[in-house]
C-alpha cells in the first residue's frame, strides 16, 4: 500500500475507534512495522492532524478533525454511486448499512460540487431476483479480519458432511452469486476456503493469529493460484469444493 493511502487509511481506523488503539493493532490492520505506525502518526501530526496519544499506550484521534474534501470527476462519482448501490443491495445488514450512509455523503459532495448540467447519476445497480443478500455472519468475519482474530466455525460442505474448524481469516472473496471466506485451517495446516452460507460462526477469539496479513495473503496467493478459475469456471459452486480437497 503505497504511504498516502497509508495515512488516510491511518486516519480512517483513528477516527472509527473511540478508545485508544496499540500501535501494534495498527501495524497488524495495516500490514506494517510498529516502526512504520510511529512514523505514519509523526507525519500526520505535523500536517495538524490532533493525534492524542504514545508509544506504549496507545493513539486516538481528537474529535473535530476533517480531511479535505476530496475531488472526484465525473466518472470517479458514478464509480462510487455504483459500487456502494451494489453493496447496499447484495451485502450483509452491517454492510448493507454502512454503504448507504457512505451513498449518503457521496451524493451530498456531488451535490456541492460546480454543476455543469444535470447531475443525477448516470448508473444505477439492481439486484437480480436470483442474488441472495449475504448471511449476518459476515460482519463478524469481516471484523475477526480487521483484528487477525481466530475464529471458531461450524462448516457443512456440498455434500452436507458437518465439521468443526479453528480458522485464520484473512479476506472474503465476493463473486456474482457466492461469498467466500479463505483462511487458514489449523486442523488441516492449509488455507482452505469456505462458503460464507454454509457456516456458522461460534466464537471469535481474542487470540491474534501470529504474521502480518498481508504477508498471509501473499502465501495464500502464491500457495492457490488456481482457486480463483475454479469457482469462476463453474456455475455451479458444488463443483468447487468437490474440487478442493477438504
Amino acid at each position: 500500500m503505497p504511504k498516502t493511502n497509508r495515512l488516510f487509511e491511518l486516519i480512517a481506523i483513528l477516527r472509527a475507534r473511540r478508545r485508544p488503539v496499540t500501535a501494534l493493532d495498527l501495524a497488524g490492520e495495516l500490514g506494517v512495522s510498529q516502526r512504520s505506525i510511529y512514523r505514519d502518526i509523526e507525519t500526520l501530526r505535523g500536517v495538524g492532524a490532533a493525534i492524542e496519544g504514545e508509544a506504549g499506550i496507545g493513539y486516538c484521534l481528537r474529535p473535530g478533525f476533517f480531511l479535505p474534501e476530496l475531488a472526484f470527476s465525473v466518472d470517479e462519482m458514478d464509480a462510487l454511486i455504483l459500487g456502494l448501490g451494489w453493496v447496499q443491495q447484495r451485502a450483509d445488514p452491517a454492510l448493507a448499512q454502512s454503504s448507504e450512509s457512505a451513498l449518503a455523503k457521496v451524493l451530498s459532495a456531488r451535490s456541492n460540487s460546480i454543476a455543469t448540467g444535470d447531475d443525477t447519476p448516470a448508473l444505477a445497480a439492481a439486484a437480480s431476483a436470483s442474488e441472495r443478500v449475504d448471511p449476518p455472519q459476515g460482519a463478524m468475519l469481516r471484523d475477526a479480519i480487521r483484528r487477525q482474530r481466530k475464529v471458531e466455525i461450524h462448516y457443512e460442505d456440498a455434500q452436507g458432511v458437518p465439521s468443526d474448524r479453528t480458522v485464520w481469516p484473512i479476506v472474503i472473496v465476493y463473486f456474482d452469486d457466492v461469498r467466500v471466506l479463505a483462511a487458514w485451517c489449523e486442523q488441516r495446516s492449509a488455507f482452505r476456503h469456505f462458503r460464507v452460507d454454509r457456516l456458522q460462526v461460534r466464537s471469535v477469539s481474542e487470540q491474534r493469529y501470529p504474521g502480518r496479513r498481508r504477508s498471509i495473503i501473499a502465501h495464500w496467493q502464491q500457495q492457490d493460484r488456481d482457486w480463483r478459475s475454479l469457482l469462476t469456471v463453474s456455475d455451479t459452486p458444488a463443483d468447487y469444493e468437490m474440487a478442493r480437497a477438504p
